[in-house]
């Protein structure tokens, strides 16, 4: 396994080059980067058919920087020379832990008041260029797919945020042994709470901006799921606790045309320093070999997959809301299956022991039937008043 990206340049290359990168967080930039080029060309497709409309809004031009914009400037200013100039002096301590360096309150207060004063300066200075003797209201055109950016962002900050909460929901005694740890630690985080958190800010986002909603989850429906599958190869990659449970069978005979791993693996040098054999026996299950299912690996292939057949059909579902209902319907049946073979907190229910992943599947299969429906019979009426 490669925790960081140094390991994984030293292991193909013999050259360890000190990089504070770790290995999941580079996929997440990874699956947001090629989540956000499908999601906007999806979005200009869209507007190409005349679905979406580009949005105009008055923006006054040529006036000088106002106190609020210089003091915002210098506060970011100073945040990035804080912690920027310590990591410069202190890099051994950055790479070391990246996390920990990031999120202490440990910096370098001298660079951060050079940084603040250039930022506010620069700003000063931007503004002047554009100053006129009298500012003017112009009117600027907004695409949708001119957003993608800014809708990234959005689903990234509020996806994570979410994932931190139900994953600390989902484990409450790791939350209660180091809430402090737990809440800030960059590992651990759960994907259905992610998705929700990050709808409900997406959603809210696209209407503040004209965008209806239904047009809006129906172009982000094969990013997630593209998202979805890199970043499990980050969870694969570096052994961050998704994988399964014990695998001590030998591989199948149809199965030998594969690498020994994809059927069952250790995870050696995983990102939490972990004995695979000795966790298992101290969670209390059985394991003799110490090998893992490589749920991982089944989810990054399983998703990919969906995420070429969501592609493949975006243009043949003419009701809007219906490609987004297919996407929770798929995604849910993956991760329900999945979770057989997964380790997992479990909840006590009427006799069932279904796991988070299992309950928030289930109603995300049931909310995916449900609005195939309600969005098919919505469009029928609009046909009916229309032929009326």
């Amino acid at each position: 396994m490669y925790p960081t990206i140094s390991d994984l340049i030293k292991d193909i290359f013999g050259i360890y080059i000190p990089l504070p990168i770790q290995s999941f967080g580079f996929f997440v930039a990874v699956a947001f980067l090629i989540g956000g080029y499908f999601w906007s060309l999806e979005l200009k497709r869209k507007e190409d058919e005349g679905l979406l409309q580009p949005n105009t809004i008055k923006v006054l031009k040529g006036k000088k920087a106002t106190v609020s914009e210089l003091i915002f400037s210098a506060i970011v200013g100073f945040i990035i020379g804080y912690k920027l100039i310590d990591a410069v002096f202190n890099y051994s301590q950055l790479v070391e832990n990246p996390q920990e360096f990031i999120l202490s309150f440990k910096g370098n207060f001298i660079g951060g008041l050079a940084i603040a004063s250039l930022s506010a300066y620069l700003k000063y200075q931007e503004k002047e260029k554009e100053k006129l003797e009298t500012p003017i209201w112009v009117e600027e055109t907004i695409h949708p797919y001119q957003l993608t950016g800014n809708l990234t962002m959005v689903s990234a900050v509020s996806g994570i945020i979410g994932a931190k909460i139900f994953h600390n929901l989902e484990n409450p005694a790791d939350f209660l042994a180091d809430p402090v740890g737990a809440l800030l630690s960059f590992s651990g985080l759960t994907m259905y709470g992610g998705l929700i958190c990050g709808a409900i800010a997406v959603i809210y986002y696209g209407s503040k901006n004209k965008i209806p909603y239904r047009y809006l989850i129906d172009s982000c429906a094969p990013t997630l799921m593209i998202g979805y599958g890199i970043g499990r190869i980050g969870c694969h990659v570096s052994g961050d606790g998704d994988w399964g449970i014990p695998n001590d069978a030998p591989m199948p005979d149809w199965l030998s045309w594969l690498p020994d791993w994809t059927w069952a693996y250790n995870y050696p040098n995983n990102v939490l320093g972990w004995n695979l054999k000795e966790k298992f026996i101290e969670d209390g299950f059985v394991s003799i070999t110490g090998n893992a299912y490589p749920t991982p690996f089944y989810e990054a292939v399983v998703s990919i997959l969906l995420f070429c057949f969501l592609w493949s059909i975006r243009k043949k579902i003419k009701v809007a809301g219906v490609l987004f209902c297919a996407y929770l319907i798929l995604n849910g049946t993956e991760r329900f299956f999945i979770e057989k073979i997964r380790v997992n907190e479990t909840y006590s229910i009427f006799g069932f022991h279904p796991t988070q992943a299992e309950i928030i599947s289930v109603m995300l299969v049931i909310i995916g039937i449900t609005g195939i429906f309600y969005f098919r019979k919505q469009e029928q009426k609009v046909t009916d008043l229309q032929g009326f």
